[in-house]
């Protein structure tokens, strides 16, 4: 969009020809040219059709090759400020969810227990705050591979296919008491030598 366009369409609201506080904006474009993380806008109650300039994504941590990385999805609300008032400095300042777009979540209780990231696919990260089942939770789309941490102390590896623990050093496991049962078959491979120290041994 021409800042003639947009001076000209913002004219009732603009002083000295500057746009001063928010907009509403529709993300039309997040693949910024310069690999800047910028994403493009157009503003509904202005046009359907025009672009603005790349804007900036206001983020909570950011530095060289660092920092926080959520853009915004194509066709996401977001809330639009400029700098100085100035139509051609963009500024992302957040995503807003609408009657179209509802959130993951919905506080129907009222208890505000949960917060949560949910990828567009459907990864999650939910920390839960309820009082005495206090957990982390990370899960995939398919909600069948998990990590949970309990507050309580329990540690949960939940996997519907294989799961690998690799290392090139070594690896330990310790434990008050240590069970490990295969429902098949079970190999255990060494290439050198193998020691089991223990006050009794049975196998069965």
């Amino acid at each position: 969009m021409s800042a003639d366009l947009l001076s000209e369409l913002l004219s009732s609201r603009e002083r000295e020809g500057r746009f001063y506080g928010l907009t509403v904006g529709i993300v039309t474009n997040n693949k910024d040219e310069e690999g800047l993380g910028r994403v493009k806008v157009k503003f509904p109650c202005l046009s359907d059709g025009d672009d603005s300039y790349w804007a900036r994504v206001i983020t909570p941590m950011a530095g060289n090759n660092r920092g926080i990385y959520f853009l915004p999805e194509v066709d996401d609300e977001v809330m639009v400020a400029f700098a100085h008032g100035d139509i051609e400095i963009p500024y992302i300042v957040g995503s807003v969810w609408n009657g179209k777009d509802k959130p993951p979540e919905t506080n129907s209780d009222g208890k505000n227990n949960l917060r949560l990231i949910k990828s567009r696919s459907g990864h999650e990260i939910i920390l839960d705050d309820s009082k005495g089942k206090e957990k982390i939770t990370i899960r995939d789309k398919t909600r069948k591979n998990e990590v949970i941490i309990d507050s309580k102390g329990t540690i949960t590896f939940k996997s519907s296919g294989d799961m690998l623990l690799e290392t090139e050093d070594s690896f330990e496991i310790k434990a008050g008491r240590c069970n490990i049962e295969a429902k098949s078959k079970m190999d255990i491979k060494c290439r050198a030598g193998v020691k089991i120290n223990g006050m009794s041994l049975e196998v069965m």
